[in-house]
């Protein structure tokens, strides 16, 4: 008979722990193990010798529950505009998605990571979290993403290509899916847990630099109808308090779920009003930095001042819409004692933001 010592005998049940809870799983490509969104349309057949699935929308994996871990799959070569990647620790309608965009080979943003609120992606608010890649145009696309408590580390092809150091959801755990806009093939789905997320708070509230408004006063998101505004209704509407991200961005669909999403340009515009109050001794004429997604209204003290539209292809087919904290500037004519600047924040999709800083 053989007798372990205690810390011997202890390690090696930690050892063995560690390896089942790293093992990798395959990911089964038959219809009885995938619940899809929506609108979305899925088929499964064999194809180059593998098991594959062809999506086109978002396809979830039944009963696998992802915090920390390693997720890879393999993507058909695919030169026409598509999109292909993972939706990871989903809790109702909150994400996070990394996403290869494959007709954007060789261009800066081939690769994108964006979090999801409330069903609607915000891309447009996060260009800093996009890759430049070259994707293959024969055979198998690699994509791998390493997923360590916040941070999460982008392979294509096995070349390290993007690096996200805070995922911003805010959840620590959920589901695992698929994502393809407008169809692509996928083979060799993997998933390898590592252990549960930790994070002291996901969303600490951080003090912005000086001048940045760091806290706004949101209504509640309504359709947008131009030319049907009236000022003393969002005057005196409720409104909840939204933080920003220590940079000052306001990603509006964190706090707010519109009447209708999750549609891309298809959905209709939807406003909010950010207001804050900006409190003088003297009158004074201050600077306001501010840009926005898509559209803006700007009133101080009840008069419009500022009308701006940052959309998605506004300027151009290739203008991207992304926020800038020095894009716009305009003078703030500000009376002694208490000044209400209301930003009336009209979107469609691919991000709903604002960000502003007094000079």
């Amino acid at each position: 008979m053989i007798f372990l010592r205690a810390p011997l005998f202890i390690s090696i049940i930690l050892l063995t722990q560690l390896l089942q809870a790293q093992t990798s799983q395959t990911i089964s490509l038959q219809k009885e193990y995938w619940t899809t969104a929506q609108g979305s349309e899925i088929s499964f057949e064999t194809f180059d010798g593998r098991q594959t699935m062809i999506l086109n929308g978002t396809a979830f994996a039944n009963g696998f529950e992802f915090s920390n871990g390693v997720l890879e799959m393999e993507v058909y070569a695919n030169q026409k505009r598509s999109f292909a990647g993972f939706v990871f620790r989903k809790q109702d309608e909150n994400f996070e998605e990394v996403y290869m965009r494959m007709h954007k080979s060789r261009q800066v943003d081939a690769v994108q990571y964006t979090p999801t609120y409330h069903g609607e992606s915000n891309w447009q608010l996060y260009p800093e979290h996009q890759a430049q890649v070259t994707f293959k145009s024969d055979g198998w696309n690699q994509l791998r993403i390493e997923v360590e408590n916040l941070t999460t580390t982008v392979f294509v092809n096995g070349e390290q290509v993007l690096q996200v150091e805070r995922l911003k959801s805010g959840n620590l755990t959920g589901a695992i899916g698929i994502f393809a806009l407008f169809g692509n093939r996928f083979a060799n789905l993997k998933v390898t847990k590592t252990g549960n997320a930790v994070a002291k708070e996901p969303f600490p509230i951080v003090t912005p630099k000086k001048g940045i408004i760091g806290e706004w006063d949101l209504t509640e998101a309504r359709p947008y109808v131009e030319g049907e505004l009236n000022f003393e209704d969002f005057e005196k509407a409720k409104t909840i308090t939204a933080n920003t991200e220590q940079s000052g961005l306001l990603p509006i669909s964190r706090y707010l779920a519109k009447p209708t999403s999750g549609n891309f340009e298809r959905n209709q515009e939807a406003f909010t009003v950010a207001s804050t109050t900006i409190a003088v001794d003297q009158a004074q004429t201050r600077l306001f930095s501010f840009d926005f997604s898509d559209k803006i209204i700007v009133y101080l003290n009840g008069e419009a001042i500022f009308y701006g539209n940052n959309a998605f292809r506004s300027k151009n087919n290739q203008f991207q819409g992304h926020l800038a904290l020095t894009a716009n500037k305009i003078p703030l004519k500000l009376k002694k004692g208490f000044n209400t600047l209301h930003c009336v924040v009209i979107d469609k999709a691919n991000g709903w933001g604002l960000i502003g800083k007094l000079n």
